[in-house]
């Protein structure tokens, strides 16, 4: 597969002209959706490390300051704080895997990949996949703590959850690859990740909704898409729960879910479509 060179910015017109073909595409896609699964879990520090973090929120921090939080008939704030803990699971997945962009690109490999007869697109197209596929696995794995925050394991509860953290992972990771085309030094990839990501994870909902925040800080969370995240995620959760159980509003007003998804997965699709043109251009 790596038998013929297309290192101009027209990569994707070479691939036709290499011979292109539907079936060398996905089997280009797989093979890279393949590689960053198989390095993923082959690393198990890093994978323990990456389950821990939401896990310690949820556990230390949760039921710290659940003590702290009147609770008059409202659930407990682990149940709020639950939504969150899924959203930074599949969040840090995101990150680390499309910090693999800028790795690769260093070490190498991304060189190696540009030499196959295939659309530029589908290179970038499967390391996502493997990132998403990473991601939904760990927020999948958090969900095994839903009895710790008052969830109840119910099978359809269950089910809507992956299907909207699958639908969150492929935004998240669409949004982090765009950044990684974007930076291609490794540390200043690290460094404005971690100034990007930690204050938008902050201003998701995640710790406190738009209805208890100042007006100046209401404003800074409307436009973080994260927040619309945290609330599909909430607003599902709340539908499973008993009726006199009710977790505090994310936003003050109430979107259909459905459309917020629609939102959240067109926000999505842009990144992936600028990420591609970046790639194009620059790897």
């Amino acid at each position: 597969m790596l038998s013929r060179i297309a290192p101009t910015a027209t990569g994707d017109h070479a691939a036709n002209d290499a011979g292109w073909s539907p079936v060398t595409e996905l089997r280009a896609a797989l093979a890279l959706w393949r590689r960053e699964i198989t390095r993923y879990v082959r690393n198990r520090g890093h994978l323990a490390l990456t389950l821990l973090q939401p896990m310690l929120y949820l556990l230390i921090i949760g039921t710290g300051l659940s003590s702290l939080v009147s609770h008059t008939g409202r659930s407990d704030y682990r149940t709020f704080l639950f939504p969150g803990v899924l959203l930074l699971a599949v969040q840090i997945a995101a990150v680390g895997s499309a910090g693999s962009i800028v790795r690769d690109r260093e070490g190498g490999f991304l060189r190696e990949m540009l030499v196959a007869p295939v659309h530029r697109t589908t290179l970038l197209i499967g390391k996502c996949l493997g990132a998403a596929t990473i991601a939904i696995g760990q927020g999948t794995a958090v969900l095994a703590l839903a009895p710790v925050a008052g969830i109840p394991y119910n099978p359809l509860l269950l089910a809507t959850l992956i299907f909207e953290m699958a639908v969150l992972s492929l935004v998240l990771t669409a949004l982090t690859a765009l950044l990684a085309v974007t930076i291609t030094d490794r540390d200043t990839f690290y460094a404005t990740a971690g100034a990007i990501v930690l204050p938008m994870t902050f201003l998701s909902g995640m710790l406190f909704p738009t209805t208890r925040a100042p007006g100046w800080l209401v404003t800074l969370m409307i436009i973080n898409p994260l927040l619309y995240m945290t609330d599909v995620l909430r607003r599902t959760i709340q539908a499973y729960l008993p009726a006199h159980t009710a977790i505090p509003a994310t936003l003050p007003w109430h979107p259909p879910v459905v459309a917020e998804l629609a939102v959240i997965a067109l926000v999505g699709l842009i990144a992936l479509t600028q990420a591609a043109r970046r790639f194009s251009r620059t790897a």
